[in-house]
């Protein structure tokens, strides 16, 4: 039988020399060559400590040092972030990008306070539509905000802003008192035709004030507007047209449909030839006055035909001519004081202000448009008091309905 093992007792020492350094070596490399091997360590007695290696160990040792430290930190920056998400409904910390913002928006608020007008020439090339008006312009001033607080300022738009704001004002008052009359005073026929005059006018002078309000914007919200005003223009002629037509040929359907479907189509085209971007160049000034102006005056075709088939007398007595007349007359006057530039042209800078011929042109029109409304109103009063159709023609033996 075999006898157990007898345990064996093993005693490594450590000689305090195990790591012989030099004097020559660092502090650093001295502590690390004798931290390496303390009192509980089993691993095996170098009679010699290679620099080289200690130095390797040691940049290990202090990578993972920094490792540990940059976990932890990512740990306590993560817990930093989910508490930021718990508190963030009670604190708003304004990033980078905010601060950038609010103070462009502060620059932006004190320049737009701080404006001046400035001469012609100082103008870029896109502002530049009359050189009469020498001075008073205003500047380049993109935002909608600072061209609408422009208003209450001088310079050369102040006045055309204010002609056709007011006028497009008075026009709504007038509008929403006529619609709102009871059916016993105005039936609802006469309200349709009336709202056609109505939306055309409150729609040009809108347009146009709007226009001269952000004129100043940029060049892109100038082809944008000014294609606007344009085209309120063509509406207002063809929707000054309508009432008349409607009542001045009152009992002949059919000449009354082609008269306004030949205006209509007139109209259309006009407003065609707006949209295109050349037409609102500075020196076609005299190419859209003549085109506006040549829409109005085809206006002419319907007054010839009701002096042939009704006389002169009729024309004038019953057909409120005399108005329709006048209202040609402001129209065309205010057309070509804009379209020769005057009195600007023979008084060069003492016409900045006030007085200048855009408006003079804006005080034209919405006298015109208001003569037109006065003229007919009582024609249609004359129609409405005359009777029906049949009634009329039996009395006066007039021609039957068509022709």
């Amino acid at each position: 039988m075999e006898k157990p093992p007898v345990p064996i007792e093993i005693i490594v020492q450590h000689p305090d020399n195990a790591c012989r350094t030099s004097e020559s070596d660092s502090e650093e490399f001295q502590d690390a060559c004798e931290g390496m091997l303390d009192e509980t360590s089993c691993r095996p007695v170098l009679p010699w400590c290679d620099e080289t290696e200690l130095r390797s160990r040691l940049m290990m040792e202090n990578d993972k040092k920094e490792l540990e430290i940059h976990y932890e930190q990512k740990i306590l920056y993560d817990q930093d972030e989910v508490d930021d998400l718990e508190v963030e409904d009670y604190f708003c910390f304004p990033s980078f990008d905010t601060a950038k913002e609010n103070a462009e928006m502060f620059v932006k608020k004190v320049w737009e306070a701080s404006w001046t007008v400035t001469h012609f020439h100082s103008l870029p090339e896109w502002l530049r539509d009359n050189d009469f008006l020498k001075s008073g312009h205003r500047p380049p001033l993109p935002s909608f905000n600072a061209c609408f607080k422009s208003i209450f300022r001088l310079h050369t738009e102040t006045g055309n802003i204010w002609t056709h704001m007011l006028g497009c004002a008075t026009f709504i008052g007038v509008a929403a008192y006529f619609l709102s009359r009871p059916e016993t005073e105005v039936q609802w026929q006469e309200k349709l035709v009336f709202s056609v005059f109505f939306l055309s006018a409150i729609t040009c002078l809108g347009f146009s004030s709007a226009f001269h309000t952000v004129s100043c914007h940029s060049e892109r919200v100038v082809k944008i507007f000014s294609k606007l005003d344009y085209c309120g223009i063509s509406l207002l002629i063809v929707g000054s047209f309508v009432p008349w037509l409607f009542y001045g040929f009152y009992c002949r359907r059919g000449v009354k449909i082609f008269y306004t479907v030949f205006i209509v189509i007139l109209g259309t085209g006009c407003v065609i030839v707006s949209l295109i971007d050349q037409f609102s160049a500075p020196h076609h000034r005299p190419t859209r006055t003549i085109m506006f102006a040549s829409l109005g005056l085809c206006g002419i075709i319907p007054c010839v035909h009701y002096f042939v088939t009704e006389g002169v007398y009729s024309a004038f007595n019953e057909a409120s001519f005399g108005w329709l007349m006048l209202m040609a007359v402001l129209y065309i006057s205010g057309a070509i004081l804009y379209a020769l530039r005057v009195p600007e042209r023979f008084f060069p800078g003492k016409c900045d202000i006030w007085c200048q011929s855009h408006q003079l042109f804006h005080l034209f029109v919405v006298a015109a448009a208001f003569v037109h409304y006065h003229g007919i109103s009582e024609l249609a009063v004359y129609r409405l008091s005359a009777g029906p159709c049949e009634e009329e023609s039996a009395v006066t033996g007039n021609r039957p309905p068509f022709f």
